[in-house]
């Protein structure tokens, strides 16, 4: 594991709003892989694998370096790795349970390898790694069937043991912190949040947290039905260094949902939205803009809502670098309680 650096991660985002990076499936989507170039050496398995973004860390691994390349060079602080769908219950559709670990310790690996490498050309700008878990294509809160209402397709110890399998490999990779993110239904994030710390027990050492969770409609609230007060009271016991939004909406929508976490949340509060509303005639398949993402969250920023900002679903290089130069100036958000690296310890 990488030594815990809340208390540097903490005093920069005191000192200044964090960029995280933006989507990776928009970057590999873009490079329009072949079914052999996401099989690589897998040659016999039985499951097509085209689609498989996580795999890439074992199969094409230069792609993934690459795409990280792309968002530090456009001012990303934060990268993801390579992990939105590395758990068993995400990896069964492919299947490709079996080689987990390996995909999110791969992932990680590329991921410190180029944050390390932009560190070193700029010392004063600390690179981190953020160790993204996904919460899985199953919902331990909603019924797959709508004849009856108490069918579920996975239990909480499924997810749990899942979440830490991934955890495992993340950590172990390397990752500076863990990233829960994309949340639409809490229990899912109860399952991976119990998961990692049932991990850093066994380790005998913490990470830094974030956990981010994502508003489905204009109703407000989660798939499972959370408004943002009560996501963050449901989540605010695993001691996050920051929580906040991501996906879904996009930014012009988002805006009163993350006004909502940034008044009742006494840690640091990440954004990073879609690119506006899915288009699939779009070449990203998002409308917006960089200019158009930049200044919804620029706007986000000068309102004192955010400490992290970056983009999810849709976003690139070039939304990246808008968007940092847009908060480049802007002071962090204030964070009203006690400090998060007080409170992790």
């Amino acid at each position: 594991m990488q030594p815990d650096r809340t208390p540097l991660l903490t005093r920069l985002l005191r000192e200044r709003i964090l960029v995280m990076d933006g989507a990776m499936g928009t970057m590999i989507q873009q490079r329009k892989l072949t079914e052999g170039e996401f099989r690589g050496c897998f040659h016999g398995h039985s499951h097509d694998l085209a689609g498989d973004n996580d795999l890439l860390s074992l199969t094409k691994p230069d792609v993934v370096r690459a795409i990280h390349d792309e968002y530090l060079a456009a001012g990303a602080d934060i990268i993801e790795t390579n992990t939105f769908t590395a758990t068993g219950i995400a990896q069964a559709d492919y299947g490709m349970q079996a080689q987990v670990y390996d995909i999110n310790f791969a992932a990680t690996r590329i991921a410190r390898g180029c944050a390390d490498a932009w560190t070193a050309r700029t010392p004063d700008k600390p690179r981190f790694v953020a160790g993204a878990m996904g919460p899985t294509n199953r919902t331990a809160s909603i019924s797959p069937d709508v004849n009856d209402p108490g069918a579920r397709n996975v239990t909480f110890d499924e997810l749990a043991a899942s979440y830490g399998e991934a955890v495992a490999g993340l950590a172990e990779g390397g990752a500076d912190l863990i990233l829960v993110e994309t949340v639409f239904d809490t229990l899912n994030a109860k399952a991976a949040l119990f998961a990692v710390e049932s991990y850093f027990d066994k380790a005998g050492q913490r990470l830094p947290l974030i956990v981010s969770g994502t508003i489905t409609d204009a109703s407000g609230r989660t798939l499972s039905g959370q408004t943002p007060e009560a996501f963050w009271n449901s989540v605010r016991h695993a001691r996050p260094l920051a929580v906040g939004l991501n996906c879904a909406l996009g930014a012009a929508l988002m805006r009163p949902y993350i006004e909502e976490i940034a008044r009742v949340a006494d840690t640091f509060v990440s954004c990073y939205p879609n690119a506006g509303l899915p288009n699939p005639m779009a070449e990203t398949g998002y409308d917006e803009t960089p200019p158009q993402t930049a200044r919804l969250l620029g706007e986000f920023a000068q309102s004192g809502f955010v400490n992290i900002v970056g983009g999810c679903c849709g976003t690139t290089p070039d939304h990246i670098r808008a968007i940092a130069q847009a908060v480049a100036k802007v002071p962090p958000r204030a964070v009203p309680a006690a400090e998060p690296a007080e409170a992790a310890a």
